[in-house]
């Protein structure tokens, strides 16, 4: 073999070892033609390069990692630049501070150092766990990621930590933990440990770690040789564990022996003294070589570095001087000495043990080396320093938002549903309570909880009194359903998880009057505590995801998969969890990325609108996108008028104008229609009688609602009931009675009878004329007055108003709470955007009073006009119909009836039965990205809804364009809401790219 084959065999072995992808099986070359992977000849000739050109001191400073911090003084910085320059140190392992100074603070330090440093951080649940909470993101702790049972999804959490890791800089992340929690009263491993069973601790390990190892970060497997059956903190005490080999080797030792098969790169030893192994006194593991390097280097073949735990924690510091525990590191096999405490007299004793044969300096050499290895795989060959622009954007972008989010989701655990309480269903006839134990009032919990139900928020300390307890007793029992939300805890077992014993008895005395679904956003063993509560969620954590994620589990709008990773006790054992992933109703809070759309592109929206506002087109405007029955856009923008007195929000409410004709009329006609109360193709005289003997007697449904039935476009009814004094009393009066019952606005009442009088105007109306006697239809014209003709006749159908029928069967069971006909009746003119200074007919503002004039003689329910409501309101009922009427656990269409509506009738015509389509050729009120699928509407005062059933995608847009003056047609000559409408779908096409 030549003499430079048999020089690479052993960097064959190491590649493997630091190697992210699957053991790789090595033949040795025999015959001196075989080629050499050109890339391994180059990692070691730069490997060489460096080695060679450092000095003994140099060589034996690439062996330490230092801590450093970006939120100390210039003190701590002078002392790192000085380690780095005079002792040539090896890394950093970065802990508390800021993301962007920490970066600044790398670029600094990298500047100096003569050989680029290895770059670490704890960061078990992302940077999170050490920087600034308000600057950088968090993800779930490992106890919680142990419920999780689709593991893909810690590998994807485990890819966005290496994404982040690496735009700060960083090389390697000292996790995961897997460690199997044994012991319930772990005082430092607990949460952050995977669980109790040691197959999925590896399990889990292995996809966090090739998360991080597959996207170019250096995962490290601790705390080896297994740390999870202690009841002492190694960081305060050595601590000791007493159990067999045996049990050590069957249970802890496990997850590593996966992890090295599988790909892991590094391991941390920990602390622990385990005579099983090593029966010296106060022996810990990582000082130990018959743990270090027989256990792990020989008997479990374990070839990458291996990290000492920090060498000033108690469990070694209490028992070796500086410099001395350093050599016993070395000794024992380590490669890297993790916050040594005095590197200069670490390396004076380290020669002084190499002069005296203690340690042996080849053996040194290859270890220096192997870290060589270590940062050519990281990148460091080729370094560049951290760019600072867009820092925080970029580590705090949607997709790591998304991903944050959508793992929490599926940790959430059901443990008890004895009631079947969840999904819940029936929320337009249930009443509900909220209780916070430990927060505030009006937090992200109660705020979701809205977004679903009807819903009388409480709150109450975490410690509460027992005036204080009976106070809100008394206060719940007008309730049929309280959801309770425990908050305020601590991982701590030896202080109850900060769980007060008047919380316990709170829980338990509501649970005992009513009907209650209990959360804890705790340690999950703090189950124990709740054994006897039928209906009851763990969340494992309490933040912001949690508290938005568990609300929408308990009304059905997200599935409860997870499972228990511990026993928290006899009723509550490992793996309990009860399945809820078909029971997904309601729409789901999501973020753009989870559907696969890019979130900077919908940012564009932003843009677009602001600008539009400050061109006059609209005060203000709410956007709002639903994506695969997730709602991944809800914003609100501008004012409710142009003297931005009062902000849009996503609350305010808005005049839908003629898309009353689809979230009112349709609806009710395509109930009766699959009732076979209707038939389109039949005659409207055939229900309405009074048609007949006029113009209007031969004009077919079908024809009718596809707007080819010769309608004229509209009739201005409201200027027969003018004079030159202006209102005419025998149609008007200013008081309310009940001859003048109909309000046109708030001090202007119609006739009582004046439905009948503009149904008499409209039968007495003009057709259009067809071009030629061959036509079996009239020509396409959008009329208003065929959903007059469509409102008249399903309430003479069902016997009653309109309005009361569509709150009845759709809107209260919808929980739909905005949308509505006379919104003046529920809310106040404040949340109301207004329409238009009306200066020709009312003569007055026209806020929460319908704008067409039309409808509003017909005191505000009209078959084409009338219906008020905010974005996501409406989003919600156009949900149901792309859900082909399915919603929240119960059907309002059968399968095919939305459907079959929303065709396209006649090869001439875009309509579908009373839906409205996009044009043949593209342009018309959509964008030019829909499928030809696509229905909905738009509306005059501004508004749009658009359904595409192809892309699974809902849009909705409102605005009072028309305020203060309804002649502002600006949305329309700029296209504004179809532009809008281009976004969402370049988002999806964006994504990809």
């Amino acid at each position: 073999m030549p003499i430079k084959q048999l020089f690479l065999i052993p960097i064959f072995f190491l590649l493997i070892s630091l190697s992210p992808r699957p053991k790789l099986q090595i033949a040795v070359a025999t015959h001196q033609d075989t080629p050499i992977d050109s890339t391994i000849i180059k990692e070691q000739l730069w490997v060489d390069s460096v080695f060679n050109s450092l000095n003994e001191d140099q060589r034996l400073g690439q062996l330490f990692m230092l801590a450093a911090f970006s939120n100390k003084t210039k003190k701590h910085t002078d002392e790192i630049e000085q380690l780095i320059e005079k002792q040539s140190i090896g890394g950093l392992i970065f802990f508390q501070g800021g993301p962007v100074r920490q970066a600044m603070l790398t670029n600094r330090y990298q500047s100096l150092s003569k050989v680029p440093l290895l770059i670490a951080m704890d960061a078990e649940w992302g940077i999170g766990m050490r920087l600034d909470k308000d600057s950088s993101l968090s993800y779930p702790k490992q106890m919680t990621l142990g419920a999780i049972q689709d593991n893909h999804q810690i590998y994807l959490m485990g890819k966005e930590i290496a994404r982040q890791c690496k735009r700060m800089g960083m090389h390697i992340n000292f996790a995961p933990v897997v460690d199997v929690n044994s012991n319930p009263k772990n005082p430092v491993i607990g949460i952050r440990s995977f669980g109790e069973n040691k197959e999925q601790v590896a399990l889990k390990g292995i996809a966090y770690t090739k998360g991080m190892q597959d996207n170019g970060v250096m995962a490290c497997a601790k705390h080896f040789p297994g740390h999870g059956d202690t009841d002492v903190d190694s960081h305060a005490s050595l601590p000791v564990i007493k159990n067999t080999k045996e049990r050590i080797t069957d249970i802890d030792l496990y997850p590593f022996r996966r992890l090295i098969a599988d790909s892991v790169m590094s391991i941390m030893v920990a602390h622990l003294h385990m005579p099983a192994f090593d029966s010296r006194p106060n022996m810990a593991t990582t000082l130990s070589p018959a743990v270090v390097t027989d256990l792990l280097k020989k008997d479990m073949g374990f070839k990458g570095l291996i990290f000492t735990d920090a060498l000033n924690m108690k469990g070694v510091s209490s028992f070796y001087k500086p410099g001395e525990v350093d050599v016993l590191a070395l000794i024992a096999g380590n490669d890297v000495m993790l916050y040594s405490e005095d590197v200069g007299v670490a390396i004076k004793k380290i020669k002084k043990a190499i002069e005296d044969s203690i340690l042996l300096q080849s053996d040194l050499d290859l270890r220096v080396k192997k870290i060589l290895h270590a940062k050519y795989w990281a990148g460091l060959h080729k370094y560049k320093p951290i760019a600072l622009t867009n820092l925080y954007q970029d580590l705090n972008n949607s997709r790591a938002k998304a991903v944050q989010l959508e793992t929490y989701a599926q940790a959430i655990t059901l443990m008890r549903n004895d009631a079947k309480l969840m999904p819940m269903k029936f929320i337009d006839t249930t009443t509900i309570a909220t209780v916070s134990i430990g927060l505030e009032k009006g937090n992200q919990f109660q705020q979701m909880v809205d977004n679903y139900a009807v819903a009388t928020h409480f709150s109450i300390p975490k410690n509460p009194d027992v005036g204080k307890i009976d106070s809100l007793l008394l206060a719940l029992k007008k309730y049929e359903v309280v959801l309770v939300g425990l908050h305020g805890t601590n991982p701590f077992n030896n202080r109850d998880y900060g769980i007060s014993e008047n919380a316990k008895i709170l829980i338990l005395k509501i649970n005992q009057q009513k009907k209650m679904i209990l959360t804890t956003f705790s340690n999950p063993y703090s189950l124990r505590f709740f054994n006897n509560i039928p209906n009851l969620i763990c969340a494992y954590e309490d933040n912001e995801s949690t508290q938005k994620i568990v609300p929408q589990v308990i009304f059905g709008a997200r599935p409860a998969t997870g499972k228990l990773p511990i026993t928290a006790s006899l009723e509550y054992p490992l793996n309990s969890g009860i399945s809820t992933e078909k029971a997904v109703w309601r729409m789901r809070y999501s973020h753009p990325e989870t559907v696969q759309m890019d979130n900077q592109t919908l940012l564009k929206i932003d843009t677009l609108i602001n600008t539009e506002i400050e061109q006059g087109t609209m005060p203000g405007c709410q956007v709002m996108v639903a994506k695969d029955g997730q709602i991944v856009f809800n914003k609100s923008y501008g004012h409710l008028t142009y003297d931005k007195l009062q902000p849009v929000t996503n609350n305010t409410i808005y005049d839908i104008a003629s898309i009353t004709k689809m979230a009112g009329t349709l609806q009710a006609v395509m109930f009766l229609e699959e009732r076979g109360l209707i038939e389109i193709d039949k005659k409207a005289s055939y229900y309405l009688p009074e048609l007949k003997n006029t113009n209007k007697e031969d004009l077919i449904i079908q024809d009718i609602l596809t707007h080819q039935a010769g309608l004229i476009p509209f009739m201005a009814h409201w200027k027969n009931t003018l004079d030159s004094s202006g209102f005419m009393a025998r149609y008007y009066r200013k008081e309310k009675s009940d001859s003048f019952n109909l309000e046109v606005v708030p001090g202007l009442y119609a006739l009582s009878s004046m439905e009948d009088t503009l149904w008499k105007w409209s039968i007495a109306s003009d057709l259009q004329k067809m071009k030629t006697k061959k036509q079996k239809h009239y020509e396409y014209a959008y009329s208003d007055l065929g959903f007059y003709i469509m409102k008249r006749m399903v309430e003479r159908i069902i016997n009653q108003p309109i309005n009361e029928f569509m709150e009845q069967n759709f809107y209260a069971p919808l929980n739909l709470r905005t949308l509505c006909y006379k919104p003046l009746e529920r809310y106040s003119p404040n949340l109301i955007a207004p329409t238009e200074n009306d200066t020709i007919f009312r003569k007055t503002q026209l806020r929460g009073s319908v704008h067409d004039q039309g409808a509003a003689l017909l005191g505000g329910v009209g078959g084409h006009a009338g219906i008020f409501s905010n974005a996501s309101d409406l989003l919600t009922l156009f949900q149901m119909n792309l859900n082909n009427g399915y919603y929240g656990g119960k059907r309002y269409f059968l399968e095919n009836t939305v459907q079959r509506f929303a065709q396209r009738q006649f090869p001439h015509n875009r309509r579908g039965l009373g839906w409205d389509k996009p044009e043949f050729n593209g342009g018309g009120p959509t964008s030019r990205y829909v499928s030809t699928q696509t229905f909905g509407h738009t509306g005059y005062t501004g508004t749009a809804v658009w359904i595409d059933p192809k892309n699974n995608i809902v849009f909705v847009f409102l605005c009072n364009r028309g305020y203060p003056i309804d002649n502002n047609k600006k949305l329309i000559k700029h296209n504004t809401r179809t532009r809008v409408q281009d976004l969402v779908y370049k988002a999806m096409i964006n994504y990809f790219e």
